[in-house]
């Protein structure tokens, strides 16, 4: 059986949250600063040696999504309210995530 697809993404302000709707009628739900922090660009993760760049106190409590755009049929690109915009969250990272 293949892997269910994304139906639909929703960005939830209000509850700082980013939930994708899945094809098999499952959902994910993540919130915005956890997203936030598990971002795996080059400017968050240093792509040698997978340390992390990006110091956790640096990312308010309250950040949110300024814009949000599909990338190929992989996944998402997340413009963030801290002007950081370089990190693609693929949709199985997104599932993952959900579940951690």
């Amino acid at each position: 059986m293949s892997e269910p697809v994304p139906v639909g993404v929703d960005l939830q302000d209000s509850k700082s949250r980013l939930s994708v709707a899945w094809s098999d009628g499952s959902s994910s739900s993540v919130g915005y600063r956890a997203l936030r922090l598990a971002c795996r660009c080059a400017l968050c993760i240093d792509e040698l040696t997978g340390k992390p760049l990006l110091d956790p106190a640096t990312i308010p409590a309250g950040i949110g999504v300024a814009d949000c755009e599909e990338v190929g049929l992989y996944g998402i690109q997340i413009g963030w309210t801290d002007g950081h915009r370089t990190g693609i969250y693929t949709w199985v990272r997104l599932k993952e995530l959900s579940n951690a």
